[in-house]
């Protein structure tokens, strides 16, 4: 009698697994066979990341900054002639590419003035404000909690560029 209950059960465990397994085959059929929504014409732009590129007067001093005092690494140099004209720069997931400045427009041209790049991160914003001054850096403004929910502080370049490296708050 109890062989006959334990394969009864068995059959019922199995009967049920088949079912399971139908079904999710039915489902993962149904997700793969709905109808995509078409885009709105025109189709809006959609950019994956972005990369400030700009023009530096002192190359090897602003290498220094961003590799040094801010934690970027160096990821390609370019060198024209035997000598280097610019870098890219990468931290994370971002990218920055500077220049050494031809002069052309001028040696007295501002720079930096009207821009700033806001830069995120998951990191702790203090222990990174921290790093930067023990670097040798100087924050526009020490970490701050923003009224809309992120903590942030601000430097700038050696050529005027604001950076401003901000966190959510959890």
């Amino acid at each position: 009698m109890a062989a006959r209950k334990k394969k009864a059960a068995k059959k019922a465990v199995k009967k049920t697994a088949k079912k399971a397994v139908k079904k999710t085959a039915k489902k993962a059929v149904q997700a793969t066979t709905r109808k995509i929504k078409p885009r709105k014409q025109p189709e809006t732009l959609r950019i994956r990341s972005v990369a400030p590129g700009y023009s530096v007067n002192d190359l090897a001093r602003s290498i220094h900054f961003y590799e040094h005092i801010l934690g970027f690494v160096v990821v390609d140099r370019w060198i024209r002639d035997g000598k280097l004209m610019g870098v890219e720069l990468r931290a994370g997931g971002t990218t920055f590419m500077i220049g050494q400045d031809d002069f052309k427009k001028g040696k007295d041209r501002a720079k930096g003035v009207g821009f700033r790049i806001y830069c995120t991160t998951v990191q702790d914003i203090d222990q990174l404000a921290k790093g930067i001054r023990s670097r040798g850096g100087v924050l526009d403004h020490e970490p701050q909690t923003q009224p809309w929910g992120t903590r942030d502080f601000g430097v700038t370049d050696p050529d005027g560029f604001k950076v401003t490296i901000s966190s959510p708050m959890s």
